[in-house]
């Protein structure tokens, strides 16, 4: 299994480079760098730090990885930043890797795509088959679960929590926790209802679909406290996976509050 390095790339001989790598014209890889079987670097793309790419993944021209994070308690520790397989990272896409006070790690997962000039802060964790949509960014120690989609120019705040399944429409503020399946739309993001278009396309059926429904409206009500109204949920939708995402997810501790549908009363 042969590598491809172009004569104008730098590389470090520390590097780690398995077979099947493509390391196109003006790339710069670090020392502590190790890319699996199948990378490709296309161009004037640059790999620093304590930095992992998995197998097939595949990294457009002028993204930066692996770079300092852009936190001002960071004092030069050893920390990682941690990228799956088969992911697409397109042109001017920044990752930056963990911060001590953040547990150390960023992680991407696999088969994700990063559309250009996306951003992924320090100590995120970001689950498979992720899209973000060109400038979509996401502020340090943010949690992206499967299959989420963040729209074009949108913004997460740091430490919030996007279930899976989860879609966030295009410029969007996301300031509060996202449930699993939800939709949040607007300027400072509400809660559309669910992501009934995403859960369709990946084979959700009927059933599943109307059992969420259900319990969604019964979660979001006005009447009582929230805490009362998962309960409530929890004994009615007993069983029922799709629920238990969902009422798992809100009962998890957490640093932030909820995204609620626009005008809800109900008391968190």
């Amino acid at each position: 299994m042969s590598k491809t390095i172009h004569p104008t790339a730098v590389v470090d001989p520390a590097a780690q480079i398995d077979g099947n790598v493509e390391i196109g014209p003006f790339c710069v890889v670090g020392s502590g760098v190790r890319l699996h079987d199948g990378v490709r670097l296309l161009s004037h793309v640059v790999v620093e730090g304590d930095t992992t790419i998995g197998a097939g993944t595949e990294v457009f021209p002028f993204t930066s990885l692996g770079h300092r994070p852009q936190d001002l308690k960071f004092q030069g520790e050893r920390t990682q930043l941690v990228i799956g397989s088969s992911n697409t990272i397109r042109e001017h896409v920044t990752m930056n890797p963990g911060t001590e006070g953040g547990g150390g790690v960023t992680q991407v997962g696999d088969q994700c795509l990063f559309m250009a000039g996306s951003h992924v802060a320090h100590d995120c964790r970001i689950g498979n088959q992720v899209i973000l949509v060109n400038n979509a960014t996401l502020a340090g120690h943010v949690s992206l679960g499967d299959h989420v989609i963040v729209g074009g120019l949108s913004a997460i705040h740091q430490f919030v929590r996007v279930g899976k399944h989860a879609f966030i429409g295009g410029m969007t503020g996301v300031e509060a926790d996202v449930i699993p399946y939800g939709m949040v739309l607007g300027e400072r993001g509400f809660l559309g209802g669910l992501n009934l278009v995403g859960l369709k396309r990946r084979g959700f059926d009927r059933e599943a679909i109307h059992t969420l429904r259900k319990a969604y409206r019964m979660i979001f009500s006005d009447e009582g406290t929230l805490k009362e109204r998962v309960e409530d949920v929890g004994g009615e939708f007993a069983g029922e996976e799709v629920v238990e995402d969902v009422l798992s997810f809100i009962r998890a501790k957490s640093d932030r509050s909820f995204v609620l549908p626009k005008g809800s009363g109900g008391s968190q």
